[in-house]
């Protein structure tokens, strides 16, 4: 009793990591918990995901710096420790969310040449702006 036991990722969540070609990890930096659960996502992306999917780690809210608890370092950190990239961001003020969004689809589209059914020509995937909330 008192104590958080860690839940498993639900299926369906082990199907979307499966097929999944860019993951972004987004904690809140006015929240601990938040940050704190990044390992574990980290670890279902390791066990579940395509080795080669890109990966990019957000920390949000960065508009509201008197309520910060997560500095930028250890997002940084975190970040240089896995191998990925890391913005601070804030959907409210509109900082960085275009660059996230589009930083990652560039990575994907640099990892994936495809051919092109019409030409027979290597090509690039064509973004479909779809997202898939965990």
């Amino acid at each position: 009793m008192g104590h958080s036991r860690p839940r498993a990722v639900p299926h369906h969540h082990h199907l979307i990591l499966q097929g999944a070609m860019g993951i972004m990890l987004v904690y809140d930096i006015t929240q601990e918990k938040t940050f704190d659960n990044i390992a574990k996502w980290l670890r279902n992306i390791q066990e579940h995901a395509n080795e080669d999917v890109e990966k990019m780690l957000l920390g949000n809210k960065c508009d509201m710096e008197d309520k910060r608890m997560i500095s930028k370092e250890r997002g940084e950190t975190i970040a240089r420790e896995n191998g990925i990239k890391f913005l601070e961001t804030s959907a409210k003020a509109n900082v960085n969310v275009e660059k996230a969004f589009m930083t990652l689809a560039e990575d994907i589209l640099k990892k994936y040449p495809q051919k092109d059914p019409a030409s027979g020509t290597s090509g690039n995937i064509k973004p479909t702006g779809e997202t898939q909330t965990l």
